[in-house]
């Protein structure tokens, strides 16, 4: 489970650009994961989208998840599916299914981090890091919060809100295993050369790190 660079689908924020042709430019610049996330499109539109977009991720030998939508994650058999605070319990997802699928859930302090380690979260994404304007009503956690939940799981962690090239080091050196990014990336005009530049700056902060430790 590779989740370096996690790179989330916005058509508003990626210039008009679909899902799909952010998602390609995103794998053709190196992200690892890529989330189908959209709270305006059907089902039935999802599902033909997420059809698409699980052979490109495939291509690319990346994860696919799908944010929220249970029923459109197994139907096109999506790697996994990622929940907020408000969305199904993971209790719930485990006992409904009868195929192995990976759940992330996005976390703001420890006690959200130990319950969906206690459940069994595959990862955790804490939320949010810096300010963003990708989504509302989203509290500033900061790199504190990070490193306190770090410390305490055994999942992977990784770190997403206003995360960009110019402070995505300081999340890995706090200890992020990845970021999960969405303006920073699909809102550039070129989104190719923006993944590739941003996944560079990770794997350089990465390497100090592990320098370092």
């Amino acid at each position: 489970m590779d989740l370096t660079l996690y790179v989330i689908t916005d058509e508003k924020i990626g210039l008009g650009r679909s899902h799909l042709e952010l998602a390609e430019y995103a794998l053709k610049g190196g992200a690892t994961a890529i989330q189908l996330r959209d709270k305006q499109k059907s089902g039935k539109e999802l599902y033909y989208i997420g059809v698409k977009m699980k052979k490109l991720t495939k291509k690319y030998n990346a994860l696919f998840i799908v944010n929220d939508r249970l029923d459109i994650a197994l139907a096109i058999e999506a790697d996994g599916i990622h929940l907020g605070q408000d969305d199904l319990p993971i209790e719930t997802i485990k006992r409904i299914i009868n195929r192995r699928i990976l759940i992330g859930v996005s976390v703001s302090n420890i006690l959200e981090a130990k319950a969906a380690i206690k459940y069994g979260a595959d990862y955790l994404s804490v939320q949010s890091i810096f300010p963003t304007s990708s989504k509302d009503n989203i509290g500033v956690v900061g790199l504190e919060v990070l490193k306190e939940i770090k410390k305490i799981s055994k999942i992977p962690v990784i770190a997403i809100g206003g995360i960009n090239i110019d402070n995505v080091s300081s999340v890995i050196n706090s200890g992020a295993d990845g970021v999960a990014v969405i303006s920073a990336v699909v809102g550039q005009l070129n989104v190719m050369e923006a993944t590739t530049r941003l996944k560079a700056e990770i794997i350089k902060a990465r390497n100090y790190s592990n320098l370092l430790s």
